[in-house]
């Protein structure tokens, strides 16, 4: 698909395709990192079986937070799902049980991409739900 936007040629380059679990995953990233845009944490709940663990590098892309930093940690849980937190506050971002419903009808290698765009056009709103607090606790 020629017609992608950087970001997502810049994460499709970093993934190996581009898959809508990616695709959340950077989304989740750029939320995250709007609230913390200094210091940052991630536990991702997505476990580390494919396709949901794609999540990850999503979120690596995005939020800064990799697995070489050590500011990033990949709990079993089978969830499209993360936590992030710059010490003090904390933010939770969970995926939409009927998204999550239409990832896993409809995607195949054929559709991917056009998905994968869709979803990235899409409202926050419409994707996740969202909740922030201050203080949280917030351990690896």
């Amino acid at each position: 698909m020629s017609s992608l936007p950087d970001e997502l040629k810049h994460l499709k380059c970093f993934h190996g395709h581009l898959g809508p679990y990616a695709v959340i995953g950077y989304r989740m990233g750029l939320i995250a990192r709007q609230r913390f845009p200094e210091r940052i944490y991630a536990i991702l709940h997505s476990g580390t079986r494919r396709p949901l663990s794609c999540l990850a590098d999503g979120v690596q892309l995005s939020s800064c937070c990799t697995l070489g930093k050590g500011n990033i940690v990949l709990r079993e849980g089978g969830e499209a799902s993360a936590e992030f937190s710059d010490g003090a506050g904390h933010l939770s971002i969970s995926l939409l049980p009927e998204v999550r419903e239409r990832i896993e009808a409809e995607t195949t290698r054929a559709t991917e991409e056009t998905i994968s765009l869709e979803l990235y056009r899409t409202p926050d709103s419409e994707l996740f739900i969202i909740s922030e607090g201050t203080a949280a606790p917030f351990s690896k």
